[in-house]
């Protein structure tokens, strides 16, 4: 069993610094913002999960995530030092990574691209109908 408190339990008295949102966690780790929660798991740093509530037929609400401000500090010095296992397609400091990185933002764009073409040829297809 790990010697960390429960998550969801309250803080104690001198622990009022707040938790840390995965993009200031992804600025302190060489680790892709896609990837911070399994890099966390693996690094045994507290993670607090908000929202995720059904929306019934509208599907689930956002999911947020945050971190132990003083476990992501001792899992940022162990990241660094090697001793968290992190496969390199997770990481930003490696080829891998940021090849992954790469090409997941090139389908992005691809896809935004293709999706407004689509858009003004349906667009100028009913125009020229109206016009004719």
């Amino acid at each position: 069993m790990p010697n960390t408190p429960d998550p969801e339990g309250p803080d104690s008295p001198q622990e009022e610094e707040p938790w840390l949102d995965s993009r200031e966690v992804a600025a302190l780790w060489p680790v892709r913002e896609d990837w911070l929660r399994g890099a966390a798991g693996r690094a045994d740093v507290r993670i607090r999960q908000f929202g995720g509530e059904s929306r019934g037929t509208y599907g689930a609400a956002p999911t947020y995530y945050h971190y132990h401000p003083g476990d992501v500090r001792r899992a940022a010095a162990a990241i660094a030092e090697g001793r968290v296992d992190i496969p390199s397609v997770w990481r930003t400091d490696t080829p891998d990574g940021r090849r992954a990185e790469y090409w997941s933002r090139f389908r992005f764009r691809l896809t935004c691209a293709v999706m407004l073409a689509l858009f003004l040829l349906l667009l100028g297809l009913a125009v020229y109908d109206m016009v004719s």
